[in-house]
């Protein structure tokens, strides 16, 4: 499994009048996991559009277990299971600085050609980044 974990504060524009993260939120959280575990692990997301592949996101899920509150830090696991073909699929966990899980839940993304935009596989530099990151 390729795995990365980031820390964030909690802004106050990322909270409602009661000072709970809104749900929307989380997705973005999300993506600010996936960024930076592509970066970490050499390859960052704008390296991949450069070579002419974008990620177009195919679906998302999420499940809220608990409220994230301004002043939290969280703690944002980004994990890859397995190497894609047709599509990536990272899974995602939000903990707060207690260490309880505040969401968890999966993206998935596609491949397309950057001019064409049709689908294509996975680009073998991205198959190479997660076969060298599993397991670490």
């Amino acid at each position: 499994m390729m795995r990365s974990e980031l820390e964030l504060d909690v802004r106050y524009y990322e909270t409602d009048q009661m000072g709970i993260v809104h749900h929307s939120n989380y997705i973005r959280y999300f993506e600010c996991g996936r960024s930076d575990m592509m970066a970490k692990a050499g390859l960052p997301i704008e390296k991949i559009e450069e070579a002419g592949v974008m990620l177009p996101i195919v679906s998302v899920d999420c499940r809220y277990r608990r409220p994230a509150k301004m002043g939290d830090r969280i703690r944002i696991v980004s994990m890859v299971e397995k190497v894609p073909a047709a599509k990536l699929i990272i899974r995602n966990e939000i903990f707060n600085q207690s260490g309880d899980l505040l969401v968890e839940g999966s993206v998935t993304l596609g491949f397309i050609d950057a001019q064409t935009r049709r689908p294509v596989r996975c680009p073998e530099a991205l198959v190479k980044v997660i076969e060298n990151n599993m397991n670490l």
